[in-house]
């Protein structure tokens, strides 16, 4: 990787992001060289491609994301007890990072904040990281190493949407046909914003009756529509009552339509060889390799 003119970026060429062979912070003509450097930033590729922002978004088009190189004053934000509480460290991590403050990280796209997160974390620690894996064959738990720089961007490809009968519009939205009810849905990608709505609300429901929301309130929130209905009560009550063989059919729709970064990587099993590809955990240890 080279900074501030990367080739091999996360979702690049190769679909990583390699900051192994990262230069060190750039010093400046100072008499002082313990504190004139720059620090160095990284151009992190988004799994959207800056197609499904609207036009008067500042990613509209673009491609790509400066963020700096992690430091110890990031690592503070990490660490921050009240930060921790409210589930809020990473987000809050990655808003210092971003360089362009014209960027409202909540209207992110969820795929393009994986990314930068990812991004993150090897500006920070490296592309290596090590966590204990259980093999699905013998049920060993042992130490595994995944390489950040070998994820992969996934991305709405033209013959996936003619497989499933999808239809993208002018306004980033998405109709497919369910196949029991024959429902025609109108669907959007979840941003941050969505993503927080979510959260609050599995809280909300958690504190006041035990119980957590399931896949339909994320289903409320990707539908716009229903056979041109657009009325949120009935759409919701629709979710409730969609057949699970639609809901299925609709979940693998959208994961086709949806630009992300693809947490899979193979993994062979020390004790007993097994192989298969396995996602990829993230876990505290994400962001405090060693710890």
């Amino acid at each position: 990787m080279t900074a501030r003119n990367n080739q091999d970026r996360l979702g690049g060429p190769s679909g990583a992001l390699d900051n192994q062979d990262a230069p060190p912070p750039v010093k400046a003509e100072s008499g002082n060289d313990l504190l004139s450097f720059v620090l160095p930033t990284e151009f992190v590729e988004l799994p959207s491609r800056g197609e499904f922002y609207p036009s008067d978004h500042p990613l509209y088009k673009k491609d790509t994301v400066e963020i700096k190189f992690m430091t110890a004053r990031h690592e503070d934000i990490l660490t921050s007890p009240a930060l921790l509480k409210q589930g809020v460290a990473i987000d809050r991590l990655l808003k210092e990072l971003i360089i362009d403050k014209t960027i409202d990280y909540d209207s992110l796209l969820v795929g393009d904040k994986n990314a930068l997160t990812i991004g993150a974390r090897t500006t920070g620690y490296g592309n290596d990281y090590k966590i204990n894996v259980t093999c699905p064959s013998c049920l060993t738990s042992g130490e595994h190493a995944f390489d950040l720089s070998k994820l992969k961007h996934v991305y709405p490809e033209t013959e996936d949407l003619k497989e499933f009968g999808i239809e993208k519009t002018e306004e980033n939205t998405f109709f497919v046909t369910l196949p029991t009810t024959k429902v025609k849905i109108e669907a959007r990608l979840l941003t941050g914003v969505d993503e927080k709505a979510i959260e609050a609300h599995r809280k909300m429901l958690k504190k006041h009756s035990g119980v957590e929301p399931g896949l339909t309130d994320q289903l409320k929130h990707i539908i716009v529509s229903a056979n041109g209905e657009t009325r949120r009560h009935i759409i919701e009550e629709f979710v409730e009552n969609m057949p699970a063989m639609d809901s299925k059919f609709f979940r693998v729709c959208y994961a086709a339509i949806t630009p992300n970064v693809e947490m899979k990587q193979d993994f062979s099993c020390s004790s007993c060889g097994h192989e298969q590809e396995v996602n990829v955990p993230l876990t505290a240890q994400f962001f405090w390799p060693g710890q």
